[in-house]
């Protein structure tokens, strides 16, 4: 479960849009927050190095800032440390979240650099790719409207495939309703099956592919009625039958507006060879809404991207 959760902060108000989340994800889960900023102005100041007195005054101004974020969050009854880090900041994000049991990062999807056409920036992008465990991606440009002590998760979506790998992530979608006294809505989308074709499918392919989708959701309506007498929060079904799983989840999304939206890392392929499986990854890269990917694998299974395993062949 989740018992450590960081939350990165590079002192601007966009990536703050996290602390509310962080003070309803603490609290839910009963977990201590670790608030981390990375000084990467050095690094990035140019070809004039920033002279000692100036890098101990960046450093001093660093720490009053983690200080007063701490008290906001000590005052909304979390228990909070803070960390300030020298170097690139998504590398000391992600070397410091595996070395010390995090099991939950939160970021923001932007921060100082600003918004601007990418859904999320570079520094948002590699920690969520790299990132051996869950990750909640806040997006920016949708803060929530609540105080920080008083946002609650109304309604939370839940994609479901099915499978007991999905369901790894009720736990954690049901404590997060269960603090706010909100609602689970359990999706499923069935697609038709494919039956690749150079010419259109023939009257029984067709009477074939329909057998199959009625057997589908028959399954699926069973599956999710189950399930949803099995938790102990509020909850609700949406079955839905496009031929675009993804597509229908995000106009789903834009129906329901939930307040955030819960997905296993996997499903049922359990694929290990990339980080995220399709679903996932469409809803990390063009979501709208707060989305927390549970990891259901180990960090020891997943698989390590090329560059990162050339960086590390070339160290040894």
């Amino acid at each position: 479960m989740i018992n450590h959760i960081l939350a990165p902060l590079d002192g601007s108000s966009l990536a703050e849009c996290v602390l509310p989340h962080v003070v309803a994800s603490a609290h839910a889960f009963g977990a201590r927050v670790t608030l981390l900023r990375v000084l990467d102005e050095m690094i990035t100041e140019g070809v004039v190095p920033i002279s000692p007195v100036n890098w101990h005054l960046v450093r001093a101004k660093g720490e009053r800032y983690l200080a007063d974020v701490a008290q906001r969050l000590a005052d909304a009854g979390c228990e909070v440390d803070t960390v300030l880090l020298e170097g690139k900041a998504a590398e000391e994000i992600i070397s410091f979240a595996d070395q010390n049991a995090v099991d939950m990062t939160i970021l923001s999807s932007h921060g100082r650099s600003g918004l601007y056409r990418w859904n999320s920036s570079s520094v948002a992008q590699k920690v969520i790719f790299e990132a051996k465990s869950s990750v909640l991606i806040v997006r920016a440009y949708r803060a929530a409207d609540a105080a920080m002590h008083e946002f609650r998760y109304g309604k939370i979506l839940v994609p479901l495939d099915c499978s007991r790998r999905a369901e790894c992530v009720l736990p954690f979608a049901t404590m997060l309703a269960g603090y706010g006294e909100g609602t689970l809505l359990l999706a499923h989308v069935v697609v038709p099956p494919q039956l690749p074709r150079r010419a259109p499918l023939t009257e029984h392919e067709r009477a074939l592919v329909a057998e199959v989708v009625e057997l589908n959701i028959e399954t699926a309506e069973s599956y999710l009625q189950e399930t949803n007498a099995s938790l102990s929060v509020n909850s609700e079904i949406r079955l839905l039958s496009e031929h675009d799983a993804a597509g229908a989840l995000h106009d789903l999304v834009d129906a329901e507006e939930p307040d955030l939206v819960v997905i296993c890392a996997h499903g049922h392929t359990g694929a290990r060879r990339w980080p995220f499986a399709s679903l996932a990854l469409n809803l990390i890269v063009y979501g709208s809404t707060p989305l927390l990917v549970v990891q259901d694998l180990p960090a020891d299974e997943q698989h390590t991207s090329w560059a990162s395993a050339a960086k590390e062949s070339k160290g040894h």
